[in-house]
């Protein structure tokens, strides 16, 4: 089964849109231009709150830079990433002219070990703690180099023609923000969460988990000897990825087994509710996804997965229960897959 609807934005996004042509009653817009908006969205990782206080934007190519300062109220433009899953959006900048051409972007944001409201910060069930980033410096030659500021470099190179152009930045916390480790009580979100898409070349995924799926994986982790919490989430992978193949997320210098195959992200499982706030079911969404055939995984113990570790190989292991094949991603539609594709919500 498939339904339409209209993407907005999920997991940071930008949205460049380029102006021409002139009336009789405006005035015409400068020659080779366009109009830079940039918005925020979020793929989630099992988190209450992930806010980034940004700082700058910056656009460069090889003419130079053009900066610009993410500003509220007089302050910096606080963002929590969670408040914009699936096809939500939060602008950041919007309504700057920027020429035509080919760019790379580098995002800054307040970085902060300690914890501060004031600034960027994650609060999970055990309390808030700080949230920094390891990369910082120039975008060239521009950008904050303030002590407390963090670069996060999209290497992709996009480009702003004329007409109307869109693009999503895309947070994978799954895979990018670090929990604690060691003697550090801050969380890290690594430079490499965040990619670049375009969204005319894009499409969406979303659907409902029965509760036959979920009591399904709940007794499995409860053989496995897991804890007994759960954090149902949904994995992206590429076509005719087998369940006994999908992988966790893990760090760059941990590698996979031949029969492995690294997830390209993840979707949480976010409980569904009525007018009157009462939960009727459990759904999850993909909103900025390239078109193509896709496979999925279902595991209800997120948390077990820790983005720098093999955590399959483990004892107890992380693991999916579940999985659904040829998923197909068409371009400007978000299509429904249930686990299972048989389930009916409505039924």
């Amino acid at each position: 089964m498939k339904h339409t609807k209209t993407i907005l934005a999920v997991t940071l996004t930008s949205l460049l849109t380029a102006c021409g042509g002139s009336d009789d009653n405006s005035t015409p817009p400068l020659p080779e231009s366009g109009v830079f908006n940039l918005g925020v969205s979020d793929n989630p990782a099992d988190a209450k709150i992930v806010n980034i206080a940004f700082k700058q934007v910056v656009l460069k190519n090889d003419e130079g830079s053009i900066s610009f300062d993410a500003i509220e109220g007089g302050g910096l433009k606080h963002i929590d990433l969670l408040t914009v899953q699936g096809a939500e959006v939060a602008t950041l900048i919007s309504g700057e002219s920027v020429p035509v051409g080919e760019y790379q972007m580098c995002i800054y944001m307040q970085k902060n070990e300690t914890a501060d409201e004031n600034s960027s910060y994650v609060q999970t069930a055990d309390g808030t703690a700080g949230l920094t980033t390891n990369s910082n410096g120039s975008c060239g030659g521009v950008g904050a180099e303030d002590e407390d500021t963090g670069r996060l470099f999209l290497n992709k190179t996009f480009t702003i023609e004329e007409g109307s152009n869109t693009f999503v930045a895309e947070f994978n916390l799954a895979k990018g923000l670090q929990a604690p480790h060691g003697n550090k009580d801050y969380w890290t979100l690594k430079p490499t969460s965040v990619q670049l898409v375009n969204a005319a070349e894009i499409g969406g995924i979303s659907g409902q988990i029965s509760s036959a799926t979920f009591s399904d994986c709940q007794s499995a982790a409860v053989d496995l000897g897991l804890p007994d919490e759960y954090s149902p989430a949904v994995y992206l992978y590429p076509i005719n990825t087998a369940l006994i193949n999908m992988a966790d997320f893990r760090a760059e210098n941990e590698p996979y087994l031949q029969t492995e195959v690294a997830p390209l992200a993840s979707a949480r499982v976010n409980p569904i509710l009525d007018a009157d706030e009462n939960e009727i079911g459990q759904g999850y969404e993909f909103g900025f996804l390239d078109a193509g055939m896709y496979s999925l995984g279902y595991t209800c113990v997120a948390q077990q997965d820790d983005s720098d570790e093999n955590d399959i190989d483990k004892i107890p292991p992380f693991f999916f229960n579940a999985d659904e094949q040829l998923v197909e991603v068409t371009l400007g539609e978000t299509i429904t897959r249930h686990f299972p594709e048989t389930f009916d919500p409505e039924a």
